[in-house]
């Protein structure tokens, strides 16, 4: 077992959306790819004219919350001062308490454990949100700044995105505001507007292959070529995702996923059902059918900009997109797409049926197959 499924097991409410087996983010000494977003904060800190609320937007998985955290700790522990872009080691006093989240002036704000339920709660609620009411009234230690991380902000429900708005608005001195967020459309735009927009985007493959590799490598994960480079490859820059699949059963749901594709028009009833049990069955998590359907939908993207442009798929796909689809079929495939995507970001908020979720997004495929409305 890994360190860091070690400390899990240990602390199983530690972190909401943590990948398990690896290390959280703020335990991460190491960032990859994001120096653009670095310089900026960088220039913008040293310059003396910091803006006190910042969103760092990107697709999941890309290092968004690693990235906040270590702009978290560079204004802990040198605030105006140092050389800007220098990471803080990992033996530096400010790194450490941080990472055990023990640092007087660093409050996080994440989705909180039920004991009675033993799940983590679907949103980020309002209690959560006022605990900034102390955090932000007493006076601030050490390098006299306060940071605060919303991890992620996108699960802000409406009462607690009015408390943060509130907090947006009169912000005492020396205060940082760190919303990490995927869906950026989910959060209002009041509090959108008072932050200053951080993007940051998919990861190069230079750059992914070397975070992919430092992961496993720091919590000592094997994984041969083959398994590391079909993941590298169908990760689309997501540090996450490549893990997930390197590490987990990823590949195997990919290749259910191919096998699914390479049947249609047709469908495999038995393997259907089989599929649609083991993703959405008594006693399954959600984080497999989110990955299966990311998965899918992540290779109806590509066939669909295959089809569009002559690129976008990979070795065998091309073949699919052209058996599968054509200039008349292609708008059935981007309905079907668009209503699986749909129906994936309202499975967990609306608490839908896993197993009907996965039968009507196959069926969804039969009838863009067959160039018939979704």
């Amino acid at each position: 077992m890994s360190r860091a499924a070690a400390k899990k097991r240990e602390d199983p409410v530690e972190e909401p959306d943590r990948l398990e087996g690896f290390s959280s983010p703020r335990e991460v000494d190491c960032l990859f790819g994001h120096d653009a977003a670095l310089t900026e904060f960088g220039e913008a800190l040293h310059s003396g004219r910091l803006h006190h609320a910042w969103l760092l937007v990107g697709p999941e998985g890309v290092g968004k919350a690693t990235l906040a955290y270590r702009l978290a700790r560079e204004v802990l522990a040198r605030g105006e001062e140092g050389a800007p872009n220098a990471p803080i080691d990992a033996d530096h006093p400010v790194f450490r308490k941080v990472a055990g989240l023990g640092h007087p002036n660093l409050l996080l704000i994440r989705r909180s454990w039920n004991d009675k339920t033993k799940r983590y709660s679907q949103y980020i609620g309002v209690d959560e949100v006022r605990r900034l009411r102390n955090f932000l009234g007493h006076s601030a230690g050490e390098t006299g700044w306060r940071v605060v991380v919303v991890d992620r902000a996108d699960d802000l429900n409406q009462n607690a995105a009015n408390a943060l708005l509130k907090a947006l608005e009169e912000p005492p001195p020396r205060t940082l505001l760190l919303l990490v967020a995927t869906a950026e459309g989910r959060i209002p735009v009041t509090i959108r507007s008072r932050c200053r927009t951080l993007r940051v985007t998919a990861l190069p493959s230079d750059e992914l292959e070397r975070a992919v590799r430092a992961a496993l490598e720091r919590d000592e994960h094997e994984v041969d070529a083959e398994t590391l480079s079909v993941a590298l490859e169908l990760s689309q820059g997501s540090v996450r995702r490549a893990l997930e699949l390197a590490t987990g059963e990823g590949i195997a749901l990919h290749h259910d996923i191919l096998a699914t594709f390479a049947r249609l028009p047709e469908l495999d009833g038995p393997a259907v059902h089989k599929l649609a049990e083991r993703l959405g069955g008594f006693g399954s998590d959600g984080e497999r059918l989110e990955l299966f359907l990311s998965l899918l939908l992540g290779l109806m993207e590509r066939l669909i900009r295959e089809a569009a442009t002559g690129e976008g798929a990979i070795g065998e796909e091309r073949e699919l997109a052209a058996r599968l689809l054509s200039p008349a079929t292609l708008p059935h495939w981007v309905e079907a797409w668009e209503a699986i995507s749909g129906a994936k970001a309202d499975a967990a908020s609306l608490n839908l049926d896993r197993s009907l979720l996965v039968l009507e997004t196959l069926y969804r495929l039969q009838q863009a197959a067959r160039g018939a409305p979704g």
